[in-house]
């Protein structure tokens, strides 16, 4: 049963004028931008168990600056970068043994419901503030980083199912984001697929759900592949969503450009451009521009309004330091660049950004 919603938000399609943005149900074409962190659906920290997350807290933040979009980012290994301790996760840690962080081994054939039951509330919670959700499945640097491989459900020793992704012994698991057929990575696939449809399921009925494949990650045949899953099993579910793409991973922009996603967010290694002088958006995807991809943490407010003025939809990697605790502070420059996509947003509700390409509404080329 599909959950009772006062508004329609979506679920969202590119516009068939304007496919620079996506379209609500009714046809309007809807601006995409907003502030997201490392933390905002798992609790992280160095304290275990970590410090948790304010979601509610993040919601009145994102309402206050006049935000509609959050990338909610899922962590598969126990710890990464700078959060030695993650945690709900989608498995059960069951045992018997201990895996490499000292906790219970993880059984790939047991879903955790705390984590989806989260997942789910977030979702809907969001869904009540008419934010939309990217709900990222996986994190490439779990994979190909060797510290956070040694933390992950899929590496040998930390699960209970004789899962082993490091077929070639390189201390990473870069063979589970690839289409290999070594048998080891056909489990890993089955289990990896299990999960997507168990996302699916738990969140398929709100209309203000997008898909992130992964962050970071992946590979051209494993992404379209996953693309490409997902649209094949939403056929069978009440509501489908758009699937995007995003940069920094082992596919390039071009290639995400003729993917079957949607939505793509490119990365700057190779688009150098996109730091200063966005190249103005030519509508093939929507482009989701995230500072995550371009700096890592960076951009400023000129950065937001050349790139909404260019047909892009910006998003901003976020410490929230108010509500995340993060010891570093606030980037430099970061409530600047939030009212700055706030601002972007109201005049976005103001226009009409599905005008034609041959009418007035046209972004500006480059001049700086």
């Amino acid at each position: 049963m599909l959950a009772d919603h006062s508004t329609t938000m979506g679920p969202l399609r590119p516009h068939p004028r304007n496919p620079r943005y996506f379209a609500d149900a009714r046809g309007r074409a809807i601006y995409l931008t907003g502030s997201h962190t490392w933390m905002n659906l798992q609790d992280m920290g160095t304290g275990d168990p970590p410090k948790p997350f304010d979601f509610g807290a993040y919601l009145d933040f994102l309402v206050r600056h006049h935000h509609n979009f959050i990338r909610l980012w899922s962590w598969q290994s126990t710890g990464a970068w700078i959060f030695p301790y993650i945690t709900p996760h989608p498995w059960r840690r069951t045992g018997p043994s201990n895996a490499s962080d000292g906790k219970p081994r993880f059984d790939l054939s047991q879903f955790d419901a705390a984590y989806f039951r989260r997942l789910r509330e977030r979702v809907q919670l969001a869904r009540q503030r008419d934010i939309y959700v990217s709900v990222m499945l996986f994190v490439g640097g779990n994979v190909s980083v060797p510290d956070e491989w040694k933390r992950h459900p899929f590496r040998r020793g930390n699960n209970c199912n004789g899962v082993d992704g490091d077929i070639d012994g390189d201390g990473t698991g870069k063979e589970t984001v690839t289409l290999q057929q070594h048998r080891q990575l056909r489990m890993v696939r089955e289990i990896q697929l299990e999960y997507v449809r168990h996302v699916i399921d738990t969140v398929n009925e709100f209309d203000n759900v997008l898909y992130e494949i992964i962050n970071e990650g992946g590979t051209r045949e494993w992404d379209w592949f996953m693309v490409n899953f997902i649209h094949e099993y939403e056929q069978t579910k009440p509501l489908q969503h758009p699937v995007g793409l995003t940069g920094h991973g082992g596919e390039s922009n071009d290639s995400m450009l003729s993917s079957p996603a949607e939505w793509f967010s490119p990365g700057a290694s190779e688009w150098r451009d996109l730091l200063s002088s966005p190249r103005v958006a030519d509508g093939r995807k929507v482009s989701i521009l995230d500072t995550d991809h371009l700096w890592g943490e960076g951009g400023d407010y000129l950065w937001v309004w050349k790139s909404f003025l260019r047909g892009h939809n910006p998003i901003y990697m976020d410490r929230i330091a108010a509500l995340t605790g993060d010891t570093r502070g606030d980037i430099p420059g970061a409530e600047s660049v939030r009212k700055a996509m706030g601002l972007t947003r109201q005049i976005a509700e103001r226009t009409d950004m599905a005008i034609s390409f041959r009418q007035s509404l046209v972004p500006v080329p480059p001049t700086s």
